[in-house]
């Protein structure tokens, strides 16, 4: 399909393969989708800058960068960032077209249905999208394809005016007259409001008069806040609401000084926000920030999982507002006819954009359509021709989030003499090409039944959110796919028993890999050395300071599935692989907290016995500083301590051995080059099956016992 994407100050076309639909979202057609005149010429100019110009502007992003380069290092993180915005970045937020794929756990849409959708990097602008059942609404009978993709701007709006609560006979101003003052002016009319708009564009004042606002002022024509107030007679005004665009702080201060005593102040543009205390304080107004298209916006549960609110207790929410708004442009009580021009066809995209950059009369709004074409629906592209069968192991990528793109595709680029890496599925078809192109797959999808139907592909690496892998894992298997999957292997007793179920049935079956890399670590690696010939049990305190994780992170959610069983059962392996001994016993507690501020994951120590006689504690927590080092172990066996250091070291005290790197190193190139030597010479599993469930497992009992 056809994608628009943002680069270097630049739009451009790109085709991608097309989405498939997620279990809670409705795959559309996209038949019209509007250009944000405001946010997205931002967007662009933004992009336009250089990147340490963009990390001055941006600081929460330079942040998480900076603690990915202390775990991976400058040039890795550097690359990868670097690698996302030379691919281009997606663009738009509101659309309409045809639903044409509904997911498994969607109720009343169907294929076939008219529908607006909205959501940044969700409704591009694209020829398919896959949208969150949530963030799409029907189209009323009647209403073109055109009006209802203005559905975002008009949410925005509407929730604008919910936060200002007018009522009927008030005096309400509307600060900017684009096009979301445009529509803010006439829904505050619909309630029954006298509205002041103003802009410093006369022509927009012009089409806003047109439309029922009642009165137009232009900065240039005298002070804006002496004629509100003589306008409102001397009492200024009941309410003002900002949808300008500017980095100063004097739209704001103005806002203030035009009010009455008592009176609202809403923000739904992006304006500077110093506030003088001397403006607000004497007249005791109330300030409001109006947060995008209504309740549920930023909430993954309402947004991702497809929760809603019930309606007795919020009354309007995204959705409803989207809902509404078409209702009112169906009825007539809301035009847009004054303000829509030819659209531009999605070919002509860069035209488009140009009108809006030009020094002439901008337009208010830029809508772009999408012509029927049968390639548009296709969930594979194929960008290169695949190089030649030469003996190395044909691999498929699923999962091209950071984590593969920072870590699995640069070792596989290291272990070029092993793998030939083939094909990329990523959910969006736009990180699948950029992935692809950056790291020389020939193939990108967004289809995983596209890797299982290639008998060229002989390893699936997966790589996805920890809900999915034992569900792809046995796909995979049963494709006859030797598998590397990330941890965790399975998320429950029953996804666990399914595999091991399927190694009953086939003996010699593919060759199955998890992610446990620890084990494959140089100082791991130097630490069994030491304990090669050990004469007696061991005990091993194992510290992991994993940091603090909001409550309403996908981690803790269904989709990762907690921290002991997403991430613990990495040292439980360890422990596995330190001992070469079978476990026996498991003993778990946590701290049982009185904020709900942590989970009773997030917490606890877990011991198990092995058969040997060892002992392995985890102290796994998330309260510790973020400042010290993440993981510690020590292991006392044979007169001897061996201290593991952050995987940066390995220091034994009481003998000889250790090791010391420059940088973290946590085996995950090693494990990637055990599993290439098993695979192309026969050799054993670089992790038994057994070794395997048993980590698993553990992770499963010592869930039950911090439940408790």
């Amino acid at each position: 399909m056809k994608q628009l994407l943002v680069r270097s100050g630049n739009v451009f076309l790109q085709e991608v393969p097309a989405p498939t639909v997620g279990p809670k979202n409705v795959l559309v057609q996209v038949k019209s989708s509007c250009i944000s005149v405001g946010t997205e010429m931002a967007g662009i100019k933004m992009s336009g800058l250089p990147l340490y110009r963009r990390a001055l502007k941006q600081p929460h992003h330079v942040k998480k960068a900076l603690q990915l380069m202390k775990d991976q290092g400058f040039a890795r993180v550097y690359k990868q960032i670097k690698g996302k915005l030379d691919a281009g970045l997606p663009t738009g937020y509101s659309a309409a077209g045809e639903v044409i794929e509904v997911g498994s756990e969607v109720t009343g849409i169907k294929v076939g249905d008219r529908v607006a959708c909205a959501g940044a990097g969700i409704a591009n602008h694209a020829e398919v999208v896959d949208v969150p059942v949530n963030l799409t609404v029907p189209v009323p009978d009647g209403l073109d394809y055109e009006a209802a993709a203005t559905v975002t701007l008009g949410a925005i709006a509407m929730q604008g005016v919910r936060r200002t609560n007018p009522t009927l006979g008030e005096t309400v101003v509307v600060i900017g007259l684009g096009i979301l003052g445009q529509l803010t002016a006439q829904l505050l009319s619909a309630s029954g409001c006298r509205v002041i708009g103003t802009d410093i564009d006369e022509n927009r004042i012009e089409i806003a008069r047109a439309n029922g606002m009642d009165i137009g002022l232009n900065p240039k024509d005298g002070d804006i806040v002496e004629r509100i107030v003589k306008l409102t007679d001397g009492h200024g005004a009941d309410a003002v609401i900002i949808t300008a665009a500017s980095p100063s702080s004097e739209i704001l201060a103005q806002s203030f000084q035009a009010c009455r005593r008592k009176a609202r102040v809403v923000v739904v543009g992006d304006v500077g926000l110093d506030i003088a205390r001397s403006d607000i304080y004497a007249k005791e107004l109330d300030f409001f920030i109006s947060t995008s298209y209504g309740p549920g916006r930023y909430d993954p549960v309402y947004e991702e999982e497809g929760a809603d609110y019930p309606i007795a207790y919020v009354r309007w929410t995204e959705n409803r507002n989207m809902e509404e708004f078409l209702r009112l442009l169906a009825r007539g009580r809301i035009s847009l006819a004054n303000m829509l021009k030819e659209p531009f066809p999605i070919d002509r995209a860069e035209d488009a954009y140009a009108a809006l950059r030009g020094t002439g009369q901008k337009p208010l709004l830029v809508m772009l359509t999408y012509p029927e074409r049968a390639e548009a629906t296709k969930p594979a592209l194929q960008i290169a021709p695949p190089a030649p069968a030469d003996g190395r192991i044909k691999l498929a990528l699923v999962g091209a989030g950071g984590f593969a793109q920072g870590m699995h595709l640069p070792n596989l680029q290291k272990l070029k003499d092993s793998y030939d890496l083939r094909t990329i599925v990523s959910r969006t078809g736009l990180s699948a090409r950029s992935a692809a192109e950056r790291f020389g797959a020939p193939n990108a999808a967004t289809d995983f039944k596209t890797v299982l139907d290639d008998p060229d592909i002989d390893l699936v690496l997966i790589a996805t959110r920890h809900d999915l892998h034992a569900g792809m894992t046995l796909d995979a298997l049963r494709a006859g796919k030797h598998v590397f999957v990330e941890k965790p292997l399975a998320m429950n007793e029953d996804e666990l028993a399914e595999i091991e179920a399927f190694y009953r049935d086939n003996p010699n079956g593919p060759v199955l890999m998890t992610g446990f890399n620890r084990r494959f670590s140089p100082a791991v690696v130097a630490a069994k050395k030491v304990l090669a010939n050990r004469t007696s049990p061991m005990i091993v305190n194992y510290r992991m300071n994993a940091g603090y994780i909001p409550a309403d992170h996908w981690v803790h959610g269904p989709q990762g599935g907690g921290r002991n069983i997403g991430e613990g059962c990495h040292i439980y392996d360890l422990f596995n692989a330190l001992t070469g001994s079978t476990p026996v016993e498991v003993n778990a507690m946590s701290i049982v907290p009185e904020s709900k501020y942590w989970l009773r994951n997030d917490n606890f120590n877990a011991t198990v016995r092995y058969a040997d006689g060892s002992v392995c504690t985890l102290t796994y927590t998330a309260m510790g500083s973020k400042s010290y080092a993440k993981e510690r172990a020590d292991i006392f066996v044979d007169g001897k301590v061996l201290t593991l250091d952050d995987y940066k070291q390995l220091t034994v005290a009481g003998g000889s051995g250790g090791w010391k790197g420059t940088t973290m190193q946590k085996g995950q190139q090693e494990e990637l080059a055990a599993l290439a030597e098993t695979l192309r010479k026969g050799a054993a599993w670089p992790i038994s099956l057994e070794d395997q469930i048993f980590a698993t497992r553990i992770s499963f009992e010592v869930e039950k016992q911090i439940a408790l």
